[in-house]
C-alpha cells in the first residue's frame, strides 16, 4: 500500500466545553481511546487567544532555525542531551541514522507550575540535565516575544491536555482493573517534567526528493522521511496542527510578525500518519483551530497496555523541483510523570527516561 491510496483517519473530536463539563459520553471515549481506535482525540472550540498564538509561536519556528550558526550554537546543550534549547542532526530514531531533516527547540515546562522554575529538581538526578536544566530562551532582540508567547500557547495546551487526562480517567476507572482514581490528571497537573518540542522539518531540496525515493521504514517509498516511525515516551502529547509556509516566499531576516501559512500542504501525500490499534495506516490531518492529544508509552506502562502508544511518523512534502521551499512547524507538548512516579512496579520515569534518551540522543 502506497501513501496514495491511504484512508483519512477520522478522529474523534469534542469540544472543550464538554472536557470541562464532563459530558463526553463512554461510547466517545471508547470510540477515541478503545481497543478499535486510532488513540488520538482532537478538541475544538478553544480559548480565543489560541489562534494568535499559534500563528506567533509556529512563525518563530521558522525565525529560530534561520539564526545565525554561531547564534544557534549558544542556545544548544550538550550537558542536556540537546534536549533542552536547540537541536539538529543530534537524534536517531532509526539505529545510525542521525535526523537532520528537522530542526527542534525544546524546553522544559515546569513554569506551568510556578513562573520561577526552570526544571525538575537536580537534588536526586543529576545525571537528567534533560529534565533539570533551565530553559536556553533566544534573544529578545532576536526574536521578539518569542519566550512569553511560547510559555502561554504550552501553558494553554497543558491546562487543556489536564482535561484530556480527566476523560481518559474516567475511561479507565471504568475499564482497567486496579486503575488509581483520577491519575492521569493528577499527573499532568503536577508535573515538573512536561516537555515542549518546537519543530521545524526543513525544505526538502529536489536532490533529497530523488534521495527519498528509496524503501521507507514502512515498506512504501520515502514515507517517513520527515520523522521516522517512532512512539512518543510521554502521558499525553498534545499537538498544535502543522504550519505550512514556501520559504522561498518570506523575509526570514523580517523576525516579530507571523508568516504567510499557506491554506494547506501543497503535497497532499505530507502531514501526519498513525498506525491505529488494529494496525491500520491512516492519514490524520488537526484542523488549524484545534488541538489533538495522544497516548504514550508512559501510559501504556502505567496502564498495562490498555492504552497503547501510538506509533506515528511524517511525510514531508514533495515540491522542490517547482522552486517552492515548503517547510513544516508545529509544536508537541509531552505530558509526563515526575521522575521518581513508578510507570512499572520498580521502575520510575527517571529509569524509562533514561533508556529511552541512551537509545535515541
Amino acid at each position: 500500500m502506497t501513501l496514495e491510496n491511504i484512508p483519512q483517519g477520522q478522529a474523534v473530536t469534542v469540544s472543550l466545553k464538554e472536557l470541562v463539563d464532563g459530558t463526553i459520553t463512554f461510547a466517545t471515549l471508547t470510540e477515541a481511546f478503545g481497543p478499535s481506535s486510532l488513540g488520538i482525540i482532537i478538541v475544538k472550540d478553544l480559548p480565543a487567544n489560541f489562534a494568535p498564538l499559534r500563528a506567533e509561536v509556529l512563525s518563530n519556528a521558522s525565525y529560530l532555525a534561520a539564526l545565525p550558526q554561531e547564534e544557534l550554537e549558544t542556545l544548544t546543550s550538550a550537558a542536556a542531551k540537546y534536549l533542552v534549547g536547540w537541536s539538529h542532526g543530534k537524534e536517531t530514531l532509526r539505529p545510525g541514522v542521525y535526523d537532520t531533516h528537522k530542526g527542534s527547540y525544546y524546553l522544559n515546562c515546569a513554569f506551568h507550575q510556578s513562573p520561577d522554575l526552570h526544571g525538575a529538581p537536580a537534588d536526586h538526578h543529576p545525571d537528567l540535565r534533560e529534565y533539570t536544566a533551565p530553559n536556553l530562551w533566544p534573544a529578545a532582540t532576536s526574536l521578539p516575544a518569542f519566550e512569553p508567547r511560547v510559555r502561554e500557547l504550552c501553558s494553554l495546551i497543558i491546562d487543556t491536555a489536564a482535561l484530556v487526562a480527566r476523560a481518559c480517567d474516567r475511561f479507565a476507572a471504568a475499564n482497567v482493573s486496579g486503575y488509581r482514581p483520577g491519575y492521569l490528571e493528577t499527573v499532568v497537573r503536577g508535573s515538573l517534567t512536561t516537555k515542549a518540542r518546537l519543530l521545524h522539518y526543513f525544505p526538502t531540496s529536489p536532490e533529497e526528493e530523488e534521495g527519498a525515493e528509496g524503501e521507507g521504514e514502512n515498506g512504501a517509498e520515502g514515507d517517513d522521511d520527515w520523522c521516522a516511525t517512532h512512539i512518543d515516551h510521554s502521558c499525553l502529547t498534545g499537538l498544535t496542527s502543522a504550519m505550512f509556509v514556501d520559504e522561498a516566499d518570506q523575509d526570514l531576516a523580517d523576525r516579530g510578525t507571523p508568516l504567510h501559512e499557506l491554506p494547506a500542504s501543497p503535497d497532499p501525500a505530507a502531514g501526519l500518519y498513525i498506525q491505529s490499534r488494529t494496525g491500520q495506516i491512516v492519514k490524520v490531518n488537526i484542523p488549524r483551530d484545534c488541538l489533538a492529544f495522544q497516548t504514550g508509552e508512559a501510559l501504556q506502562l502505567i496502564t498495562r497496555g490498555q492504552f497503547r502508544a501510538v506509533p506515528h511518523f511524517v511525510k514531508g512534502a514533495r515540491t522542490g523541483r517547482d522552486g517552492r521551499r515548503i517547510a513544516r512547524n508545529t509544536l508537541a507538548v509531552f505530558t509526563q510523570p515526575n521522575l521518581e512516579e513508578e510507570v512499572q512496579p520498580g521502575v520510575s520515569f527517571a529509569d524509562f527516561a533514561r533508556g529511552v534518551v541512551a537509545r535515541t540522543y
